[in-house]
């Protein structure tokens, strides 16, 4: 029986977990959400006050308030795609039958042993 070299397995090609992933588009909501708020009082500020150019900031300050929440909700929403679904993948120059084998562990007896001389 042919064995297999071991490949010890990468903690750093782990995907991020989901608390992370969860905890970071949370906070990318919130900053977005914290600039549509920014860009609605840029707006009242601007009208009250009778700015010069008000005729280019208003639409300017209106498409943020529109275009960021659309922009957060979608970015809060999405996931990163999984390994099997990336397009990358699908057209890889390997073939199936030429890709890695998956890591394994070896049995004890299949592990390598250190040679130990004993001269006197």
């Amino acid at each position: 029986m042919k064995h297999q070299a071991y490949q010890p397995i990468l903690i750093t090609d782990a995907a991020r977990s989901q608390d992370d992933q969860l905890t970071s588009r949370q906070r990318r909501y919130v900053v977005m959400m914290g600039v549509r708020v920014a860009c609605v009082i840029v707006g009242a500020v601007l009208v009250g006050v009778g700015a010069p150019l008000l005729w280019l900031w208003l639409p300017l300050v209106a498409l943020g308030m529109v275009l960021i929440p659309w922009l957060a909700v979608l970015l809060a929403n999405d996931r990163p795609p999984k390994e099997q679904h990336r397009l990358a993948n699908r057209f890889s120059s390997r073939s199936a039958t030429e890709a890695a084998p998956p890591p394994m562990s070896l049995a004890a007896e299949e592990r390598p042993h250190k040679i130990i001389d004993a001269e006197p």
